[in-house]
């Protein structure tokens, strides 16, 4: 049997126009594939990249796509890097054209740790931004003993409270709430105006602002002591709470005047700001933690006197560390008897560092007594006039006088009403050179009698006297300008207001 396809079938029959519209189409599509670029080979372990200038690596998210590298930035440690989408189209791509709003940032490190951005959060409330280029070595222990001081002052004040409270009869039925109020506004007024009268005190705020510092914490625990033994005598309460908060309230002063001048030394350029808002910041939690140890602890229901030694103890001592870790540029007098005496003895100048932990930072009340008076009245440095008269010719050509009087002890620097600042400041070295020789004098005399069995105090003759000041005229002309040279290569600034001199001057006569 023959079989026979139909002619006319629509599926099997092309005409001439398709068959050259399928040819046209089948060029079109193989001239497209010959100009589109060859497919990229991702391989299966794609590397990161990593930027020359930075060194760090970049995830591979922008590998093979159309983001280009247009910038790179640093801040506080962390580095970042800024992309752009490029136009990558067929019309532009010769052209450097981006899209807008296309900037994605990539930083180069891994995220931080939970622990570690914490530690960053509290690190941004209790040290100065730039810490530790921005401040000196010293500010990390003063901060330190800062914090334990007030950890115990805080866990004090609980104590204190709870023992004033109590004496005050708040806790008990038989005490009106009227003389409860009336006694406590009395506390509080006698202690602003124990604060007022102590504020006239402020020039010596700036020179011996270490010894002040430390005193005014003495008096913080005395008050707190005070305090405390109301609960022995509760029927005292008025004039011993008034009484101990004269104390606390002249040891706020005292803190408060000398906390610029600390901070200031710590600070690094114009940043003391910063360094003062951080080491109240570090105060401030210490002292909340102190008053919650201090809670825990009277829960437990102590005993008061070993309490408060232990408490008080710990106060004392981390006060102290805390002022001598205090290292200050400035000579006041006793940073400038720790240079001078230094320089006499070994011919260098102690630094910085040296200086500060050599100065006296406690002198007790029966101890004040100072061998050198700057700027004393006249009577008092001389109650001979043959002496005075015999030292004229010698200090004619200088603008101070030096003496020493056998009878007191001490060695008078005395100003002329032209004295100026130098002037008073090589007064102040002559000093502590004549009182070189006249305690190696004095030394020498008492192991010759000491060898002859004569324990009778040395007393040097008037002729003794004028050999020891010509004699220490004579080393100050020579001494005085290598000295202010050490003193300036190890930075120390020397100024006569920090010495705080007498205000008496010596006058010519009228002729």
């Amino acid at each position: 049997m023959k079989l026979k396809n139909p002619s006319n079938s629509p599926s099997q029959t092309l005409t001439s126009s398709d068959t050259r519209l399928l040819v046209r189409e089948t060029l079109r599509i193989s001239a497209n594939l010959a100009s589109a670029p060859p497919p990229a080979v991702v391989p299966q372990d794609r590397p990161l990249l990593q930027d020359s200038s930075f060194g760090g690596l970049v995830d591979d998210q922008f590998f093979n796509s159309s983001l280009r590298l247009i910038c790179c930035e640093e801040i506080d440690g962390r580095r970042w890097q800024y992309f752009a989408d490029h136009n990558t189209g067929p019309r532009n791509v010769s052209t450097k054209q981006f899209k807008k709003n296309s900037i994605r940032a990539v930083c180069l490190q891994t995220p931080l740790s939970p622990v570690d951005e914490l530690l960053t959060f509290i690190r941004s409330y209790v040290v100065p931004e730039g810490f530790p280029d921005s401040v000196t070595p010293s500010y990390v222990p003063y901060m330190t003993w800062r914090a334990i001081k007030h950890l115990f002052g805080g866990a004090m004040g609980v104590f204190t409270t709870q023992t004033l409270l109590s004496s005050l009869g708040v806790s008990r039925s038989r005490s009106a709430p009227g003389a409860v109020a009336i006694n406590w506004i009395l506390k509080d007024g006698a202690g602003r105006v124990g604060k007022m009268l102590f504020a006239r005190q402020g020039k010596k705020f700036d020179y011996d602002l270490k010894q002040l510092r430390f005193a005014g914490d003495l008096l913080m625990e005395l008050g707190a002591g005070v305090e405390l033994a109301t609960a022995a005598v509760p029927h005292l309460f008025l004039p011993l709470a008034c009484a101990a908060n004269v104390a606390k309230n002249v040891a706020a002063v005292t803190s408060t005047s000398t906390r610029t001048p600390i901070y200031k030394a710590f600070a690094k350029g114009e940043n003391i700001g910063d360094v003062t808002a951080k080491g109240e910041c570090v105060g401030n939690i210490a002292d909340l933690l102190g008053t919650g140890l201090g809670i825990m602890i009277s829960k437990r229901n102590p005993s008061l006197f070993t309490t408060f030694s232990l408490l008080s103890c710990g106060y004392i001592m981390s006060s102290y560390k805390e002022v001598e870790s205090v290292v200050l540029h400035t000579l006041n007098r006793a940073r400038f008897t720790v240079a001078a005496e230094s320089f006499l003895k070994t011919g260098r100048v102690p630094s910085l560092q040296e200086g500060n932990l050599l100065e006296n930072i406690f002198i007790p009340p029966w101890k004040q007594h100072r061998p050198i008076v700057l700027g004393p009245r006249f009577k008092d440095a001389f109650q001979d006039p043959v002496s005075y008269i015999a030292l004229e010719p010698i200090f004619e050509k200088e603008r101070y006088i030096v003496t020493y009087n056998p009878s007191k002890g001490n060695i008078y620097a005395l100003f002329k009403d032209q004295a100026k600042s130098d002037d008073i400041l090589k007064a102040a070295f002559h000093a502590h050179v004549l009182l070189h020789i006249v305690q190696s004098s004095n030394q020498s005399q008492q192991s010759l009698r000491k060898q002859d069995d004569d324990l009778s105090p040395v007393s040097p003759s008037v002729g003794d006297l004028q050999s020891h000041i010509a004699e220490s005229y004579k080393l100050v002309s020579a001494l005085y300008g290598p000295f202010k040279t050490k003193v300036k290569e190890q930075g120390w600034v020397m100024s006569e207001s920090l010495l705080h001199p007498g205000r008496a001057r010596l006058c010519e006569l009228a002729s």
